[in-house]
């Protein structure tokens, strides 16, 4: 049975109108432009680079790269084949879901861009603020508008940072780029502490939603864990405050050296009661009035969004409990890769993008194609991107994921291991960007092979690997329980090992270095020894991350190199 929706508005996303067509097509005209003039040699390479990061193109290795924004994560159906023919047609094949819950495509080229632009035009997608110095695809939660925790759908204000930040006049070029993220809940489960503002809702003691308002956070060259500025921002003022942490960031920002631009660096040199204060005095004296959500404002978004006409659940989640009692596979599967919802018969279902041996994040055109007949089937024509490079059905009722699990099996994307060991976060890494130092994929597929075993994975428990091939840390290893670094060891790849961080626990913490660079196979047999060692070293009960704290890095550095 079809539960597409019965609203005319597509579920989950927001509804662009013919302004917001209009501008995007003038911006493909204007590219197609800008590529015809450096194609002829009437714009140089020097002179062509900020027009073409202005639209999500990066120059790498061997081709050019497209990165596609997909703000706040959430795609339907339609946009999604969009982004299969795209793969199909101008690509190999394949895309690359990213830590900025967008996509990228890795082998464009340059004369293909103006064509690729009008076709998600003509989806109402685009890759504006993808790149350059400016603020980037605002990330929100995954299970947004659906969560049974949430206390608001961040979606809304996710759409109204979006609307603000687009071509911010004042903010377009900032001294490095600038990342936001909103979680609807009090649970973080979008990493808020490691960006420049993470947003964090929970409720006031009025009863209404009120924001925690992080700043400074950041990985790459200088990992620093966000600090709170404040812990009760209302509703109505989340611009207006938003719009003061910029201008003192865009006003006494580093420009002379790109390594310490980021405003995580501006935090600590000024100290957080000096920042604060030239927030605040920023916030008071603007006109309050012009950037004030009042809730009309709010509510006008909030109905730019189609809202799921959900089924009368019956006896779904009777039906559901028998086949979780005759499938020991299935079973482990629901508990893995769902999520409570509000709705009651319904879950979300995190489909893992990880398959053994598999490249994390990559996803095929057909798979695209399946992904979006099944937001079709099963969850109202919608799908949502998460920054852990996974996908996401965000309403399915409970008696239709036996189907859906046996269709995901079929097609290499039913595997159990959301939140273990093999749902493994990593950056293209060496194989495709001209930053790094090292492959992050060779690695990342060894280490999945390694601990296949579902009941392993089972054994091990929660744990978060996550790899980047250069310091610039596109895939947060610093944030990863278990984390690996690429480097140059004397013109060879190499890998370090961080153990400690996290990004979605109340203690959020950075990985420790915890020792000197090895090989690739080297690197696989000592995080091997290091799991054996948590294995043979907790208490009952105890998680990775707990372990590794009660415990400290020792124990583990010991193993990692027992052999080395």
């Amino acid at each position: 049975m079809s539960h597409a929706p019965h609203s005319p508005l597509p579920v989950g996303h927001y509804a662009y109108d013919e302004v917001d067509r209009t501008f995007l097509k003038q911006r493909v005209a204007q590219f197609r432009d800008q590529v015809e003039r450096r194609i002829s040699g009437a714009l140089t390479e020097e002179e062509f680079k900020p027009l073409r990061l202005m639209n999500g193109l990066y120059l790498q290795l061997h081709a050019y790269m497209l990165r596609v924004a997909i703000p706040y994560g959430i795609l339907n159906s339609g946009q999604m084949r969009t982004l299969a023919q795209i793969a199909q047609r101008y690509d190999r094949d394949y895309g690359h879901f990213t830590t900025r819950q967008n996509i990228q495509f890795n082998w464009i080229r340059l004369e293909d861009t103006p064509d690729i632009l009008a076709l998600l035009a003509d989806a109402d997608m685009h890759a504006i603020q993808t790149s350059g110095n400016c603020i980037r695809n605002v990330t929100a939660d995954q299970f947004a508008g659906a969560a049974a925790d949430e206390v608001l759908d961040p979606r809304v204000h996710a759409e109204i940072l979006r609307q603000w930040s687009t071509l911010h006049p004042e903010f377009t070029f900032l001294p490095r780029k600038f990342k936001i993220a909103i979680s609807g809940s009090p649970q973080d489960r979008v990493a808020a502490r490691f960006h420049d503002i993470g947003l964090m809702a929970r409720n006031g003691e009025n009863g209404r939603p009120v924001f925690e308002v992080y700043v400074g956070g950041g990985l790459g060259r200088t990992p620093i864990v966000g600090v709170k500025l404040r812990d009760d921002l209302p509703e109505e003022d989340l611009i207006a405050y938003l719009e003061a942490i910029l201008r003192v960031y865009n006003e006494f920002g580093r420009r002379d050296n790109i390594y310490k631009a980021r405003i995580k660096i501006l935090v600590q040199a000024l100290g957080v009661d000096e920042f604060r204060d030239r927030v605040n005095s920023e916030f008071v004296a603007m006109d309050r009035a012009r950037y004030r959500l009042d809730e009309g404002i709010v509510a006008a978004i909030r109905a730019r969004f189609g809202v799921p006409d959900f089924d009368p659940a019956g006896q779904a989640a009777e039906k559901l409990a028998q086949q979780r009692k005759a499938d020991r596979a299935f079973d482990f599967w629901v508990r893995t890769n769902t999520h409570a919802h509000k709705q009651p018969g319904y879950v979300s279902v995190t489909i893992s993008c990880k398959p053994a041996g598999g490249i994390p994040g990559d996803v095929t055109s057909s798979q695209m194609n399946l992904l979006a007949d099944l937001a079709d089937q099963l969850s109202f024509g919608e799908l949502r991107i998460t920054h852990l490079q996974n996908v996401v059905l965000g309403h399915v009722r409970q008696d239709k994921l036996y189907g859906l699990w046996q269709t995901l099996e079929q097609n290499g994307l039913g595997t159990a291991n959301v939140g273990f060991i093999t749902d493994i976060v990593a950056c293209p890494g060496l194989d495709y960007c001209a930053l790094a130092n090292a492959r992050s994929i060779p690695i990342a597929q060894k280490l999945s092979e390694r601990f296949a075993s579902p009941d392993l994975q089972r054994e091990i428990g929660p744990l978060r690997l996550n790899i980047s091939g250069c310091i610039n840390a596109c895939g947060h290893h610093h944030a990863g329980h278990i984390g690996i670094l690429g480097v140059d060891k004397r013109g060879e790849e190499a890998f370090q090992i961080t153990l400690g961080g996290a990004a979605d626990q109340d203690t959020v913490s950075i990985g420790q270095i915890i020792g000197a660079a090895m090989s690739e196979d080297e690197t696989v047999d000592a995080i091997a020894r290091i799991i054996d060692t948590y294995l043979a070293r907790r208490t009952a009960g105890e998680q990775f991350i707990e372990t590794c704290r009660r415990l400290g890095t020792a124990p583990f550095k010991d193993a990692a190199y027992a052999t080395a």
